[in-house]
């Protein structure tokens, strides 16, 4: 994609996110969003053949923005963590939420929001099976990967939520405490388990 293409895809993003912050998804049409974005009806559709098409591709950058960039900073921020490796992962996910870079937590908590939590709990799973590779869980055996992995994204998802709603008053570290302490049942530390061994 040259240049001229990607700034004519960060117009159209850019002037959806804004009509999602003032309407719900299902009262924008196509022309409103190719009004704001100041482009032609051709143009939009050689980028997109329908509205729902861009609604995931901007869900699909977004999501892959901040959780990437999550995965990729893991071990840089370890004096905000004890050093286990989801309590480092989701605590810089919700210090990437908090910077509200492109206006996601906006989007998170718009009229439309419903939409795109699904959508962040799908990028969420992905996450989550990466952590779980590391993790001994108890009686690993009795529960189906896909029921834990939708339990801790899910858990998450409603812990944004709780944020959001609470007006984000607690820090990413004190909601990280929070979210671990729900979810731990489920996991192992690695040490408890070698001391077991």
């Amino acid at each position: 994609m040259d240049r001229r293409q990607e700034k004519t895809r960060k117009a159209i993003f850019d002037a959806f996110s804004e009509l999602l912050s003032q309407k719900s998804y299902h009262k924008i049409t196509v022309q409103e969003i190719i009004d704001a974005a100041n482009v032609g009806r051709t143009t939009f559709y050689a980028h997109f053949e329908t509205k729902d098409d861009l609604l995931r591709e901007l869900c699909a950058e977004l999501f892959a923005h901040i959780i990437g960039a999550a995965l990729d900073h893991t071990h840089t921020h370890g004096r905000y963590s004890d050093g286990e490796a989801p309590a480092s992962v989701f605590l810089h996910l919700l210090q990437h939420l908090q910077e509200n870079d492109r206006n996601i937590l906006g989007l998170l908590s718009c009229e439309s929001s419903d939409l795109f939590l699904r959508y962040f709990k799908n990028s969420l799973n992905h996450l989550v099976r990466l952590q779980l590779e590391q993790i001994p869980l108890h009686d690993a055996q009795a529960l189906p990967e896909d029921f834990l992995v939708n339990h801790i994204s899910s858990t998450f998802v409603e812990t944004v939520l709780w944020w959001l709603n609470h007006k984000q008053r607690q820090a990413p570290e004190e909601l990280t405490g929070y979210f671990l302490r729900v979810i731990k049942p489920v996991l192992r530390e690695e040490e408890g388990n070698r001391s077991r061994g």
